[in-house]
């Protein structure tokens, strides 16, 4: 009999001690699930996520504020090398439509996104405006110039002038053309510089294929005066003087526009890495630092 109750005793503490095996098991199947599970977090930080690279086509004017956004964006997403390319509106969507490779066009006139979007090459649903600009005559700083504008910038002896395929060209020929200086035409920038001299009295006019380079002659010296955005006298206000800040009337909202290109060389995490960085550029965030810039967020 005493045998028999040992047996089961002995039985017993064989079950409770198979119990306490397979319970560490489970501790032990669940540590493991935490480790495998803080492993998946790892894997999604920014720093191993998959290196990429995109290509954003930007206005000159743009130049020093996308520069900024990018370093600001790569903070938080250092796997996302982005190359800008910046001349002028006109050069970049020739060049797009030409076929090099683009995932993000940001314009400094509608005109061009229009063309763009004619061309079946922007992505459908993706194209905002960003910012308003405003075309400046310009001098540098005591220059003594007696031109105090538009109106009577034949004066100078030297105009730096975009041409009028590029969007600060145009918009200073619309001005003119809205002052009576120039003659009414559906294109303003069809009127050659010649004609703009011409029509100002035969004053030199130095032609510049981006608004960065009509800033550069002024801030020379090699021209007394040119036109140029708001945006682009950041930086310089020890350098030059603005003698008029034109009006909307004269030139009409100076709207960038933004949207994303068709990219058939793009894959999947290209793809997404545009996409993250245009809405990242039209973020409550990148408005604070766009208007830094003395851009204008107001575009509604």
């Amino acid at each position: 009999m005493k045998k028999r109750v040992l047996a089961v005793l002995l039985a017993a503490g064989m079950v409770l001690s198979m119990a306490g095996c397979s319970g560490g098991s489970d501790d032990s199947q669940s540590a493991d699930a935490a480790d495998s599970q803080e492993s998946s977090t790892d894997a999604e930080d920014p720093e191993s996520a998959e290196e990429t690279e995109i290509q954003v086509f930007i206005a000159a004017s743009l130049n020093t504020v996308m520069t900024d956004l990018a370093e600001r964006y790569n903070e938080e997403h250092p796997e996302v090398k982005i190359t800008f390319n910046a001349d002028s509106s006109g050069t970049l969507l020739t060049q797009i439509q030409e076929g090099y490779e683009c995932d993000i066009f940001f314009s400094a006139a509608q005109k061009q996104m229009d063309d763009l979007e004619a061309d079946g090459l922007m992505v459908e649903g993706t194209r905002a405006n960003v910012v308003n600009n405003q075309v400046v005559v310009v001098t540098l700083k005591d220059s003594g110039t007696s031109v105090t504008g538009l109106e009577n910038i034949g004066e100078a002896e030297s105009i730096a002038l975009a041409g009028g395929s590029v969007p600060v060209g145009r918009y200073t020929r619309q001005a003119l053309i809205n002052l009576g200086v120039l003659p009414e035409t559906d294109d303003p920038a069809s009127i050659t510089t010649e004609q703009v001299s011409e029509a100002l009295g035969g004053v030199e006019i130095s032609e510049q294929d981006n608004v960065s380079k009509v800033l550069t002659a002024v801030v020379e010296g090699s021209c007394e005066v040119g036109t140029t955005y708001y945006s682009d006298t950041y930086g310089y206000e020890d350098d030059l003087d603005i003698l008029e800040t034109v009006s909307y009337d004269l030139t009409g909202n100076v709207i960038y526009p933004i949207a994303r290109v068709v990219n058939g060389e793009a894959d999947e995490v290209q793809t997404a890495a545009a996409e993250d960085f245009l809405a990242y550029v039209l973020s409550d965030e990148a408005k604070e630092v766009f208007e830094s810039y003395y851009f204008d967020t107001n575009v509604e």
